[in-house]
């Protein structure tokens, strides 16, 4: 099972980003998903999660109203558009998938940094 995150990169306060996540071997349909991060020197963060079976969406308040995120069955791929990015949304974000978010997670996919930084 792998989870690819990746989009991340360098970007001015304000700016925008995408970020993609794919799946292979698994269905990410039949997953609860999200979108991690962790900051230099911080624990872990949930900012998104879609749940498995009634596909209801939480985003935590630090991401609320400028992040986004969208899945395509087709592409068995999860994205995260981020908007109005700012310095402390610098980290590592990484997908994941499993039964709960966070605490049943399966699958956590290989991180993207994202800087924000002018």
């Amino acid at each position: 099972v792998q989870l690819q995150a990746s989009g991340g990169g360098l970007v001015q306060p304000g700016g925008s980003l995408k970020l993609s996540c794919a799946a292979s071997v698994v269905r990410l349909d039949d997953y609860a998903v999200g979108w991690f991060r962790q900051a230099p020197g911080k624990g872990r963060e949930e900012i998104v999660c879609v749940s498995r079976v009634r596909k209801t969406v939480e985003y935590a308040d630090s991401v609320k109203g400028r992040f986004t995120i969208a899945r395509d069955s087709a592409k068995n791929s999860v994205y995260l558009q981020m908007n109005n990015l700012q310095p402390e949304d610098t980290a590592v974000y990484y997908c994941a998938a499993g039964g709960r978010c966070p605490d049943d997670i399966d699958f956590w996919g290989r991180g993207t940094l994202v800087t924000v930084s002018s």
